[in-house]
């Protein structure tokens, strides 16, 4: 069933419920106005038998009875009256009032109400001479009756007719409200793998249709972003495996032609070892790069950022024996100044690539600077090296685009875009500074747990 029929159906029996919950207490409240008001007459036509029987000595029975037969006002009206030991005194066409009727009906206050069959009656006790007499009227409201009926009969076609014209406009506002949705779906299913880049149109910003938009917007830049990264992986590692793979082969079949010598074979043995050394390198830095790339949530902890710079200090010098990387730092009174949010392993991977690049495009010393300011750590990597041509500076992020000064050194162009985004993981600030020919300055600024 569709969801605006279902709306309207919903729609319709909640307005219908309504109007018999108000039909009945129209009913309820008509029916006992107009019954009191049909009790406090036979009240008042009790009170005035009791006064011109007992009050009135001019008035006796004969004369009471003739008056009540020419002033009829109810129809199949009955009127008996007692005296306090129950025996009738006057009577005035009595039925339903008979002897046990009216010991069953004995007044306990000046007026007693009650109902036998369709006719309402009243008891009333009157006293004249400290004596009691107790008067009854009985009577059928036949116009109580006639209007109540004709009340019935309004009130349920009025809910008739107000039942159908909800279920009418009920399904026209439910048309209305689910056209959003509607055209949401025409949109939805036009999208596929091939359209991600589509988005649909979320309207107002506030309503939820619109939120729904912006949710479903949301997943599919998501998924675009892991679409577009599963494409980017598989095209720069088919790109850049094919070619080692592809001399590999030719060498090895090349050193197969024919026989060498042990210094031949251990030679190309050699070689092979550190190709196959470069493609390792090259399959962890692609894997660690397609690993960020998906947006996983990445552990963080309260970290010392000195530890961290040591330990890629150490293992970066362990490649480059010859090379000098100088730690400039000052150490806080309170180690705790020392300390950033942040994943060791990930940060140590940042550091090292950054550490390699000044080491293997420069010759002079890597200076690595501690700065303790009042909330950031700021870490500055400098070195005199080639430097990067300012026109190429933009791309120095992107991953496999080197620099047009460095195609003789060795390097895939990884590097850079693994440390971009890990520093994005962590919400480090980078400033690169570089002149071509003069070096290159790396300033990261981390956020200290304690600022």
């Amino acid at each position: 069933m569709e969801i605006k029929v279902k709306l309207s159906l919903q729609f319709t029996l909640i307005v219908f419920g309504i109007l018999l919950f108000f039909a009945g207490l129209v009913y309820y409240f008509s029916a006992s106005s107009q019954l009191g008001i049909f009790r406090d007459d036979l009240l008042d036509r009790a009170k005035n038998t009791g006064i011109l029987l007992i009050n009135v000595t001019e008035v006796d029975s004969t004369l009471l009875k003739k008056i009540h037969q020419s002033t009829i006002s109810w129809k199949n009206e009955e009127i008996v009256l007692t005296d306090s030991a129950m025996k009738i005194v006057y009577s005035n066409n009595p039925d339903y009032l008979s002897e046990s009727a009216l010991k069953q009906h004995i007044p306990q206050s000046d007026a007693t109400y009650f109902s036998i069959r369709e006719k309402d009656g009243v008891g009333y006790r009157h006293r004249f001479n400290n004596r009691t007499y107790y008067v009854y009227v009985m009577a059928f409201d036949f116009y109580r009756k006639q209007n109540l009926k004709e009340l019935i009969d309004v009130l349920f076609w009025s809910s008739i007719i107000s039942t159908f014209l909800s279920v009418y406009l009920s399904y026209i506002f439910s048309q209305r409200a689910i056209r959003p949705i509607s055209r949401l779906i025409s949109s939805i299913r036009a999208i596929n793998s091939s359209r991600l880049s589509s988005r649909l149109d979320e309207g107002n910003g506030t309503d939820e249709i619109a939120q729904l938009a912006i949710a479903f917007n949301e997943m599919l830049r998501n998924l675009e972003i892991s679409f577009q990264n599963q494409a980017d992986f598989i095209s720069n590692a088919s790109h850049e495996l094919r070619t080692p793979l592809t001399v590999m082969n030719i060498e090895s079949d090349y050193i197969l032609t024919r026989e060498r010598t042990t210094d031949e074979y251990k030679t190309h043995i050699s070689g092979l070892i550190t190709d196959v050394r470069k493609l390792n390198y090259l399959l962890n830095s692609l894997l660690e790069l397609a690993h960020l790339n998906r947006d996983v949530n990445i552990q963080l902890s309260d970290i010392r950022l000195d530890e961290v710079i040591y330990t890629s200090i150490h293992q970066v010098k362990s490649r480059y024996h010859d090379r000098k990387i100088l730690l400039r730092i000052t150490y806080p009174e309170n180690e705790n100044d020392l300390l950033v949010r942040g994943n060791p392993g990930l940060l140590t991977i940042a550091f090292n690539n950054l550490l390699e690049n000044a080491c293997k495009f420069s010759e002079g010393e890597v200076i690595t600077e501690f700065i303790i300011e009042e909330r950031f750590i700021k870490i500055i990597i400098s070195d005199d090296g080639i430097g990067i041509p300012s026109d190429q500076m933009i791309d120095i992020f992107t991953p496999f685009k080197r620099a047009s000064n460095v195609k003789y050194k060795s390097g895939f162009g990884i590097g850079l875009s693994l440390v971009a985004k890990i520093l994005k993981v962590h919400g480090v600030a980078c400033n690169v500074q570089s002149s071509e020919n003069e070096g290159t300055k790396f300033e990261l600024l981390f956020g200290r747990v304690s600022g």
